[in-house]
């Protein structure tokens, strides 16, 4: 299967599953997971988009469907840091750095911010890792004291790994937007 079918197979999942999210949010509007699951799906069909404004466009219906979630559940972790996705998706859409520079900024922020909500899903995660090891038959004992003691620093480097990511980020579309040659004169 070439890349043109595999592409054209992925947006037939992605608007199918758009619109099982529009029947969702039919039946349930308060659904704040479905909300989640309809913008990001919303930014991955962006991508697919032949005109830069319907990418935008896509993008912004994201934003419209994540700030509807988080005034149902502020603190969902997975909304913010959604939010943050979208804002980012937005700095590549616009042509200009100057123009993407505030998008980069909001995206730093919801990252910023879903990292802060970050130490209980962390905590949670590593706790149901231990439990699926005791499910398992493994040893849990020796692996939960190890996991107690880096707790701390795994969290840490987990931060500081995304923090370094949007960072990266940031100054690749930088470096990216200074090598791009001058339209030519009209």
């Amino acid at each position: 299967m070439d890349l043109g079918q595999q592409d054209f197979n992925r947006i037939l999942f992605f608007e199918q599953a758009r619109k099982n999210a529009e029947t969702t949010y039919a039946k349930n509007p308060l659904d704040v997971e479905n909300l989640t699951n309809w913008a990001g799906l919303l930014i991955e069909l962006s991508q697919f988009q032949s005109v830069r404004s319907d990418s935008i466009k896509f993008v912004k219906d994201a934003v419209s469907k994540l700030e509807e979630a988080l005034e149902i559940n502020p603190r969902k972790h997975d909304v913010i840091w959604t939010l943050g996705n979208a804002q980012t998706s937005l700095a590549f859409y616009t042509e200009d750095l100057e123009d993407a520079k505030p998008y980069f900024a909001k995206a730093m922020q919801w990252f910023q911010q879903a990292l802060d909500e970050a130490p209980e899903l962390h905590t949670e995660f590593h706790r149901q890792m231990v439990n699926q090891q005791v499910v398992a038959g493994g040893s849990s004992t020796s692996n939960t004291k190890v996991s107690k003691k880096k707790k701390n620093s795994d969290l840490k480097y987990d931060i500081l790994g995304w923090v370094i990511l949007a960072v990266g980020i940031v100054a690749w579309v930088g470096m990216a937007k200074s090598h791009i040659p001058p339209p030519p004169p009209r």
